[in-house]
């Protein structure tokens, strides 16, 4: 006979005791999520955004100077991300995880005929290419064999809606580049990635920006899960994956949807 096995559903996640994050995009949203969890967490945290009056409002929420930084970062500038790195070397002398969740997703759907080269390069450049220029400047400075990176991408990268192209195409690159960075990276940095479906960020922006978004009942229950997402349900995840708990996971993707890429839709 076997022995009785005791189950627990609760995944712990150890104290980060001070270890060195960079969040990008992480002043609103599914990224501010992100850096409340790491800070609850003792972590230290740079959220690299460019937006100055988010930033600014969660320094100001979070009340902890030496472990929340804000740097205005745009993450498609080469020069801006090193000044990110320098300035979080400098100071810290190391880093211990990347989060790439910074990402633009207007103007919204443009029928491809229409969608002009400056729009592109702008969507991948942002969504795509700052997470490239992220690991290229900080892996250097990344401390062997214990080190995350966690990039951020969509259920876009698997499945589309019509018009999609350049955002399609950008979260689609970053599920390839996380696969080819964790090979790049054996031994020292794991990489992976977590494709978000819905979530709802409305109560996670910034001030101005947050209104309250009237869901309904046909909206939860089009997910098998029986709702719609919260940025908790990534923000989670994440700081698992930049855990040493997560020691043996990387080059993986991980869809968080609510069961929704798996169900089957029909029109009546």
């Amino acid at each position: 006979m076997f022995s009785a096995l005791t189950i627990t559903s609760e995944v712990k996640v150890a104290d980060f005791n001070n270890r060195v994050f960079i969040v990008t995009g992480g002043a609103q949203g599914i990224g501010r999520s992100i850096v409340e969890y790491l800070y609850s967490k003792n972590g230290i945290i740079i959220v690299a955004d460019i937006d100055c009056e988010a930033g600014n409002e969660l320094t100001e929420d979070l009340n902890s100077p030496e472990r929340i930084i804000f740097l205005e970062t745009d993450v498609g500038s080469e020069p801006s991300v090193c000044n990110c790195i320098e300035y979080t070397v400098n100071r810290f002398n190391h880093i211990d995880g990347i989060v790439n969740n910074a990402g633009i997703s207007k103007p919204g759907n443009i029928p491809i005929e229409d969608l002009d080269l400056t729009t592109w390069d702008k969507m991948i450049r942002t969504n795509l290419t700052g997470s490239f220029l992220m690991a290229k400047h900080a892996s250097p400075h990344m401390s062997s064999g214990t080190a995350s990176i966690v990039n951020i991408a969509s259920t876009r990268a698997v499945q589309s809606e019509a018009n999609t192209e350049a955002y399609s195409a950008s979260k689609g690159g970053l599920v390839a580049i996380t696969h080819a960075m964790a090979v790049s990276f054996s031994h020292r940095i794991r990489v992976n990635v977590i494709l978000p479906g819905w979530i709802d960020v409305s109560a996670s922006k910034k001030r101005s920006s947050r209104q309250a978004v009237n869901l309904s009942r046909a909206d939860h229950l089009q997910h098998p899960a029986g709702r719609v997402g919260v940025p908790d349900d990534i923000s989670s995840l994440t700081g698992f994956l930049l855990s040493d708990a997560a020691g043996f996971i990387t080059g993986q993707s991980f869809v968080v949807d609510g069961g929704m890429t798996k169900k089957m839709m029909y029109v009546e």
